[in-house]
């Protein structure tokens, strides 16, 4: 697949461009409600799968194809994050109209973290073929670690990230609007949306370690695994408000997730030197896998409605008074001996 530099610069701008359009749109704080979110997520997998149209139009259905099986991996191991997010902004009682600043700033830099292990994948592959390997084996045993803690959940009061940025940053234990950075007395302090910043960013750190290789497993072409990221991770904000008060339904998708993660794992092993499944039966597997425990977790859970997260009875931060928020002094101080001039 040959794919010119000004192609890639264009996809860059495209994404670019959609990020500065939601920035605008979310330009103020505010609570993004079910219908809302359900709006932009339509936008975002239109804006997916037409870019997958077009790369099967113009490179043919194979490509399309891996293009298609990657985006569905990502999409969907994506929803095992949001309920991670949901848990996080739970526990620290983040205010849901400041929930959109973070996931903002965390999506932005899940793109430039992934791009830079999409890079280094690459670059291994093409070196030393035989990481294929080690990848399909880390996918077959992650796929069995997560169906035997299915039933388990991330406790943010445990995070080791969380307690060294405490012990590092010097922090504030109050929200003060949107703002990441106080300065106070004379000392820059973190506030705890930093924190809770730092956290997020960490944990699609981790999820992309599954991720990024799992892709791999459909497609080698560096250009077919960046835009299927890309282009899922971007409707990231949008899924968490339109799913997180539903996490409790999908009480199959990790398992769903495991057999998709085992699955591709196999056909990883099977593709180094053994026989190659045609990218059109390892999509309708994948397809069928998730289908099928979607299905199931809704069926199941039928009649059952929103239901957000439980937060803590004592939440480890609480919302800045407004004497607090009138003490705060600008990020910026001015250089002694400089004045403004008239």
């Amino acid at each position: 697949m040959s794919v010119p530099l000004w192609a890639w610069l264009a996809v860059l701008a495209v994404i670019l461009l959609m990020l500065a359009i939601d920035l605008f749109a979310h330009r103020r704080a505010h609570v993004i409600g079910v219908r809302e979110a359900a709006a932009w997520s339509v936008v975002w997998v239109a804006f997916g799968i037409g870019f997958g149209v077009l790369i099967w139009s113009l490179y043919g259905a194979e490509f399309g194809q891996q293009y298609f099986a990657g985006y569905l991996i990502e999409k969907s191991l994506s929803v095992d994050n949001v309920f991670v997010w949901a848990i996080i902004f739970s526990y620290f009682a983040v205010p849901r109209e400041y929930q959109h600043r973070v996931l903002f700033l965390g999506v932005l830099g899940a793109l430039v973290f992934r791009a830079i292990f999409i890079s280094a994948g690459s670059v291994i592959i093409a070196s030393f073929s035989a990481i294929l390997y080690v990848f399909a084996a880390f996918l077959i045993y992650t796929g069995y670690r997560m169906i035997r803690t299915r039933n388990e959940h991330l406790d943010p009061s445990r995070s080791r990230a969380l307690a060294l940025f405490r012990r590092l940053i010097p922090m504030t234990d109050a929200y003060h609007g949107q703002r990441l950075l106080i300065r106070r007395g004379g000392v820059l302090l973190a506030t705890p949306l930093l924190a809770v910043l730092v956290l997020v960013e960490v944990t699609d750190i981790v999820f992309a370690v599954d991720s990024i290789p799992a892709i791999f497993a459909v497609t080698d072409e560096p250009f077919l695994v960046f835009t299927a990221n890309a282009f899922a991770i971007l409707g990231l904000r949008a899924m968490y408000f339109l799913l997180a008060d539903l996490m409790h339904r999908f009480i199959y998708l990790k398992f769903g997730l495991a057999l998709v993660l085992i699955w591709v794992g196999i056909k990883m092993v099977l593709k180094v030197d053994l026989f190659y499944i045609p990218t059109t039966i390892s999509l309708a597997v994948i397809i069928t896998i998730l289908a099928v425990s979607v299905g199931a977790s809704l069926r199941a859970t039928r009649g059952q409605g929103r239901r957000a997260v439980t937060e803590p009875q004592n939440p480890p931060f609480r919302i800045a008074t407004p004497e607090e928020m009138s003490t705060i002094e600008p990020i910026r101080r001015r250089r002694p001996g400089i004045t403004t001039p008239k």
